[in-house]
């Protein structure tokens, strides 16, 4: 686990409680859009590119009913690209009330084909399952897993199934709530098949603060061994809640792993569909040792991508929201970050493996040593 002695004077000085008049105007030069920033302004890293055709998948793209696309599962399978997409349709004006998964393929991870027909999942009480949704792709020894996120009448969980057609999902465990976004590690450490996953211990902390965590199994079915990798006071940029994002990529130096950080601001307004929405969604990236992934070797203290664009900010149903649930690193170095964007459309970013490894593994300066400079 990775402990900051000084988290917690970082995020009081960063997280002050700013309100609307506060939200700071800017122009990026985006289809002529202005974008509306919260306070304090949070800004991506300049190693991070957006895909210039964002987004690469959206409601408009749909055979089905669509009206937001986002929070995929993306992974290459047998010479192509496969994404598994959460689609929310249903509902009047401004408004959803069904869900579910889509399917699409792509030959360059850009231009997507969306199958006919949403995924079906079995081995499941219908009775005491609502809905599935946010999921993640791992492919490991040649077949193709799905983690994803379980509403049922007696709380939020999460589960494991395998996929050989991308027609059916067959489940293979769901955990007992509350408990979500579950992503799997493509290979065993020391024999156990590993997961990342963030519990929601809301009646012992007295509030929806939550970290993200590990848990070992021997067949995928078991889960036990749980310890706590990263926590918020870890994050300099979150006061309310991280968790797992996409699957971990193995590299030389260590499991390259996307997080989800979250702040909050009670005085923060309208910002999407909602009449409040308080929260803001970056995308964060730290190494885990090879062998001992509970292991954190470092983590950039700033976010990889922050919202900031029109389609990240200024539209949709949740505004100020990027969750990335798909990583690829490709044999050339560069590696493909899939992400939700307002939770409304599914968006594509790059960047080199070398730099995104040298901002969880570079020496930082300590704020006595940055005040010299």
């Amino acid at each position: 686990m990775l402990l900051n002695g000084q988290a917690s004077d970082i995020i009081n000085s960063v997280h002050i409680k700013t309100i609307i008049i506060s939200r700071v105007l800017r122009l990026r030069g985006l289809k002529g859009q202005i974008v509306m920033q919260l306070s304090p302004i949070l800004k991506s890293s300049s190693v991070i590119k957006r895909y210039a055709g964002n987004p690469v998948l959206s409601k408009n793209d749909m055979p089905f009913e669509s009206k937001l696309v986002f929070n995929a599962g993306v992974t290459k399978y047998n010479g192509k690209y496969v994404m598994v997409f959460r689609n929310d349709y249903g509902g009047g004006e401004n408004s959803v009330t069904k869900t579910n998964l889509g399917v699409a393929f792509s030959d360059d991870g850009i231009r997507w084909d969306v199958r006919e027909k949403p995924l079906v999942f079995r081995g499941y009480d219908e009775n005491e399952i609502r809905r599935f949704y946010d999921p993640r792709l791992t492919v490991i020894d040649g077949k193709v897993f799905v983690c994803f996120a379980v509403d049922s009448r007696h709380g939020v969980m999460g589960g494991i199934g395998t996929t050989g057609d991308f027609e059916h999902v067959d489940i293979i465990s769901v955990s007992t709530p509350d408990n979500r976004n579950m992503v799997l590690f493509p290979e065993k450490a020391s024999g156990l098949y590993v997961r990342l996953e963030r519990p929601f211990p809301v009646y012992s902390r007295g509030a929806d603060r939550f970290d993200m965590w590990l848990s070992k199994s021997p067949d995928l079915r078991f889960w036990g061994e749980s310890s706590l990798v990263l926590a918020v006071e870890d994050v300099p940029y979150a006061n309310n809640k991280i968790g797992p994002a996409a699957p971990p990529v193995r590299t030389d130096k260590g499991w390259l792993t996307l997080f989800h950080a979250v702040d909050k601001d009670e005085g923060r307004g309208k910002n999407g569909w909602e009449d409040f929405w308080k929260k803001r969604y970056c995308a964060g990236i730290a190494l885990l040792d090879l062998e001992n992934p509970e292991k954190v070797i470092g983590m950039s203290k700033e976010p990889l991508i922050a919202p900031e664009t029109y389609y990240e900010s200024d539209e949709g149903y949740r505004q100020n929201v990027i969750f990335p649930g798909g990583m690829i690193l490709e044999d050339s170095g560069e590696v493909k970050i899939y992400y939700g964007a307002a939770d409304t459309v599914e968006c594509l970013a790059t960047a080199d493996v070398t730099d995104l490894l040298n901002l969880c593994t570079e020496k930082r300066l300590s704020p006595k040593e940055l005040k010299a400079t």
